[in-house]
């Protein structure tokens, strides 16, 4: 395919950008104290050096007031400064231009800096179904406060070095808050009608352009459709963009969906596999029919160069945002450039290492490519000098990383799987509703073994007479693990069966099942969702306290509500105590007393896995170098299967 319109230059305001594709303004959690980091900077120069033609840093706080989650730069004093000259000058080297993305949350508060409750501000004390916090309605003077700190904290942009800056106005940031009606309830001139709605943005807009003139690039960024029952609508938001569009004062429009006010909307913000990629253009082709500035997509999961180049063809957009796709692969504009399309780590939209890690308050990553948000570590492979010959029994998501990294940094590697194909648990995760794009993560590590140059044997198992036979100089042990199945009291009398025989087919559970989900996680909402489409009655008995709890809120907000409308009961707080014929009983973890499901046909078991630990038995008394990477060790996620594969691919 040829990418002529991804790879074409284009005109924003004072700045010429190479190529169509673009890094949003995303979280990292890598500033410290406020400022930029040597891991900041190698981080978005990865991605400057892949390719991309303009990455727009994450949101710069503009006032003491805007407290968020995590660490995020501090523009509110110079101290940003020194910091933000190093970053730009990383990323302008590699001909890519570098914007920052000025934030306030308003009411959208989930940080603190000692643990107590900050104050938050708002339009007017209207609260929201995810922060739950009562925010101060600000005073007049606060208000022109605030409007002077955005364009402050502009021109410290513009004095660092950068090539411009957009205004986060969208995902329910404070100045959507002064947009939204049902959010201001002022009476003053910055409430009541649309024009006074819009006049805190406005008065942002203007004082920028004026500070800082004609030769800084700015724009907004604002959510067309936040997908809330209270949200800003469209026409609301495309009426406001065509009135700032007469003002003059823009460059472009960087456009997307949702809001992090709400639990429907803010799976649109970083939108997980569930919903389909590429799934937004429309949103973009709207806003440039009333608009007369370069129009970005800055979200609907574009992971791919082929969808970013049919959108562009299509006048849906003038630059395609495709930050998740650069997290998992930092080449993959270069790739597509250079035609090495099959060589591009397709994102999978898993949200887990990624918006996931921010969530829980850890650095950014990629479960398909730990070596992001680890640039200094592991950015570059270092060549071996002495080879050796490795022997890696196991072709699941661990053994491919390290048989690949080893691979790629020299040795002689050699993977063995026991079974037809490779992938591990992966295969059986990607059989679920809404889960299929996980396979991709097989198809990209098989990818990266084969340019590795790993030799590849499948249908082989490794037991310990086979590496005395090899001789090997490396023995990399990633075997798995196996479904865990319980000493379950009544398990002679009733009907129980394993998640991976439901997903293989291997089981028929009748018309009523009661699922007993230990982990928490995929598995078990998944298994709810298949057999409620299947026509099952389900009730998911979790140990916790909502099902998928375990996983990134965006995902869990989709799935939660598309189970609940496909009839499934929900139990939470329960354990597993046993079973008869007909009946399952639960126990309440914290109360002790027992909760009965009766009319029940089979139960089935989502209690986690057991590590397969045969050849790291028989390898106990082994004379020679053996690791042990990913499930084998102990049971957990993808994530940190295939990071352990990079660290002892790296290290031998």
């Amino acid at each position: 395919m040829k990418f002529d319109h991804l790879f074409s230059s284009l005109q924003v305001g004072p700045v010429r950008l190479k190529n169509r594709i673009f890094s949003t303004g995303h979280m990292t959690m890598m500033p410290q104290d406020g400022k930029v980091t040597d891991d900041l900077i190698a981080y978005h120069e990865a991605r400057a050096s892949g390719g991309a033609g303009l990455i727009i840093v994450e949101g710069c706080r503009p006032h003491p007031s805007a407290v968020n989650m995590g660490q995020t730069i501090d523009a509110s004093t110079d101290d940003c400064v020194e910091g933000l000259h190093q970053l730009a000058n990383a990323v302008q080297r590699h001909g890519c231009k570098v914007f920052a993305q000025i934030t306030h949350s308003g009411r959208c508060v989930l940080g603190s800096s000692d643990g107590s409750l900050p104050v938050a501000i708002s339009a007017s004390e209207a609260q929201d179904d995810v922060h739950r916090v009562r925010p101060r309605a600000m005073p007049a003077a606060m208000v022109k406060e605030i409007i002077a700190s955005y364009v402050d904290a502009a021109e410290r942009l513009q004095r660092a070095g950068l090539d411009g800056a957009e205004v986060l106005a969208g995902y329910g940031m404070l100045p959507s808050q002064f947009l939204n009606p049902s959010t201001n309830h002022r009476t003053d001139a910055y409430g009541g009608s649309a024009e006074n709605r819009l006049r805190f943005l406005r008065e942002i807009l203007a004082g920028i352009r004026e500070r800082v003139g004609p030769e800084f690039a700015l724009g907004i960024r604002v959510t067309t459709e936040e997908k809330e029952v209270d949200g800003l609508t469209s026409e609301l938001v495309l009426d406001a963009l065509e009135s700032l569009d007469r003002d003059g004062v823009l460059d472009f429009y960087d456009v997307g969906a949702g809001t992090a006010a709400g639990p429907a909307g803010q799976g649109h913000i970083v939108p997980p596999m569930i919903l389909y990629t590429g799934y937004v253009p429309s949103t973009g082709a709207t806003v440039k029919s009333r608009v007369s500035k370069p129009v970005f997509l800055g979200g609907g999961r574009i992971n791919q160069p082929q969808q970013a180049e049919q959108i562009l063809r299509n006048a849906e957009a003038d630059m395609c945002g495709m930050t998740r796709a650069m997290i998992c692969d930092p080449g993959m504009a270069e790739k597509a450039r250079s035609g090495r399309l099959d060589d591009i780590r397709a994102c999978i939209g898993c949200n887990q290492a990624c918006i996931g890690h921010m969530e829980v308050g850890y650095v950014i990553s990629c479960i398909q490519h730990p070596e992001t948000g680890r640039e200094r570590t592991y950015g570059k492979r270092a060549s071996v000098e002495h080879v050796k010959k490795v022997l890696v029994a196991g072709g699941g998501p661990a053994g491919m990383k390290a048989a690949a990294v080893a691979a790629e940094r020299g040795h002689d590697v050699t993977l063995c799987e026991r079974s037809d194909r490779l992938g591990g648990q992966a295969l059986l995760a990607q059989l679920l509703p809404q889960r299929s794009e996980f396979g991709g993560i097989v198809t990209n590590l098989a990818r990266e073994m084969e340019l590795a140059g790993v030799t590849v044997e499948l249908g082989t198992e490794v037991t310990r007479s086979v590496i005395e036979e090899r001789q090997p100089d490396v023995v990399i042990v990633a075997t798995g693990a196996t479904p865990f199945r319980p000493d379950v009291p009544g398990d002679e009398e009733g009907h129980v069966v394993d998640a991976w025989q439901v997903l293989r087919g291997e089981a028929n559970v009748g018309s009523r099942v009661v699922i007993a989900d230990w982990r928490c996680d995929w598995l078990g909402i998944g298994l709810a969702e298949k057999l409620a489409r299947d026509g099952c009655h389900v009730r998911l008995a979790v140990n916790g306290m909502a099902p998928a709890e375990r996983l990134q809120s965006y995902t869990r907000f989709k799935w939660a509500g598309d189970i609940d409308r496909l009839g499934v009961e929900v139990i939470p707080y329960a354990r597993l105590y046993g079973l008869d014929a007909d009946t399952v009983y639960l126990q309440h973890i914290s109360g002790g007393h027992s909760m009965t499901c009766e009319d029940v046909d089979t139960l089935v078991l989502a209690v986690g896995h057991r590590q397969d630990n045969e050849l790291g038995s028989a390898l106990a008394d082994y004379p020679g170098e053996a690791h042990f990477v990913g499930d084998c060790l102990a049971p957990r996620t993808a994530e940190e299967a295939v990071l352990e594969g990079l660290k002892v691919g790296n290290a031998i």
